[in-house]
């Protein structure tokens, strides 16, 4: 049983289902924006959609001739899982579903695959198919086939399944994961993916697998070494509001993880956070602010490899059900043993900083989102 964080507490997902259901994929095709002649690797610009800022999702193709899926592409987590025929869960019913039978390049294994995430857990077997994202197709990827998904956390999730981005020594035993799939097969001219995640349109996001589109980025990017090579983990300086430090004090370890909403971070922190932003909890993870304090707030500050990344208050807040409330999308690990966690900097971080995972050299380049 491996752990995997992903999607953190995300409740606006319940609004999302009957839209997933009903909706084709993204307007937006795929683009390829470089091709090499000698091994026709290529780089490939991939559209997502934004779910409502809480989670971005693409649609890939699995089997011969494909079933289509849509897929939470997660840099905190590593494996490929969709639902199948044999799930009888609710999560499953009410999701597109993978039939083996109709795949002529179908091959079953012995191997089973079982994924806890922070808002839902799989269970399934291991299969291999052509796995085709854009005009890629990845031969005899490993994926899951789940086959029970208990609870109620996915039932209404506007994705099918899950693409794991992190490093293979998070994958299930004896599986290869589709971005090495793609990087052995010679499908990509570079051992790197980005991400752009647009602000609040359900269009415009992008994942780029084989090289960066640098129209997506102003300035120069910043590369900082990954510290450990499970998930894109960091070293970070310090946490600092008005020039003052007011978090991971002399260092602390982060991950930017594309599958969860918030930033989240040790408890103490984030109520110390919201303490300097006079913050009122009304729930166990609710904290609202007034929203006409927003404009003179401090922003968030994030020193990493001695780079300033700014986090304003129009960021780190959410507007609420009542008028002139705000939520805070700061959060903390429930579970005591997370305090010595790594901060966790999800999308609310990412839409303002465009991110590229370089495995070939172990590092994460972060610049200026356009």
């Amino acid at each position: 049983l491996r752990r995997v964080r992903s999607m953190r507490e995300n409740p606006l997902l319940r609004d999302l289902q009957r839209e997933f259901m009903n909706e084709n994929p993204p307007t937006e095709a795929a683009r390829i924006f470089y091709s090499n002649e000698e091994n026709n690797a290529q780089r490939l610009s991939f559209p997502l959609r934004n779910c409502l800022n809480m989670i971005y999702v693409g649609t890939i193709g699995i089997g011969t001739p494909p079933q289509n899926f849509s897929v939470a592409f997660d840099t905190g987590s590593t494996d490929l899982w969709v639902p199948s025929i044999y799930c009888p869960s609710p999560a499953c019913v009410n999701h597109r579903r993978f039939n083996p039978r109709l795949s002529s390049s179908f091959l079953n294994s012995s191997r089973t695959m079982k994924l806890v995430y922070s808002t839902g857990r799989m269970s399934g077997i291991v299969g291999y198919d052509n796995v085709q994202i854009g005009n890629l197709v990845a031969m005899s990827q490993a994926f899951g086939l789940s086959t029970l998904e208990p609870g109620t956390e996915f039932n209404r999730a506007p994705f099918d399944g899950i693409l794991g981005l992190a490093y293979p020594s998070l994958a299930t035993e004896g599986t290869t994961p589709f971005f090495d799939t793609l990087w052995q097969q010679d499908l990509i001219s570079e051992n790197v993916f980005a991400f752009y995640l647009s602000r609040g349109m359900k269009e415009g996001s992008t994942v780029m697998f084989g090289g960066v589109d640098h129209s997506y980025y102003t300035g120069e990017l910043h590369w900082i070494p990954v510290t450990r090579r499970q998930f894109w983990q960091i070293s970070m300086d310090s946490v600092s509001m008005n020039g003052k430090v007011v978090a991971c004090h002399g260092g602390c370890q982060a991950m930017l993880d594309t599958g969860t909403s918030l930033l989240f971070g040790p408890q103490r922190d984030i109520r110390n956070i919201h303490s300097i932003l006079q913050a009122q909890q009304i729930s166990a993870h609710r904290v609202t602010i007034p929203c006409d304090n927003k404009n003179i707030m401090p922003d968030l500050v994030f020193t990493i490899n001695r780079v300033n990344y700014s986090v304003p208050a129009s960021a780190y807040l959410r507007p609420g059900n009542r008028w002139n409330s705000c939520i805070s999308n700061l959060d903390w690990m429930e579970l005591a043993w997370y305090q010595k966690e790594p901060w966790n900097l999800g999308d609310v971080f990412l839409r303002l900083y465009f991110s590229v995972f370089d495995r070939g050299n172990n590092r994460v380049g972060l610049a200026t989102a356009v």
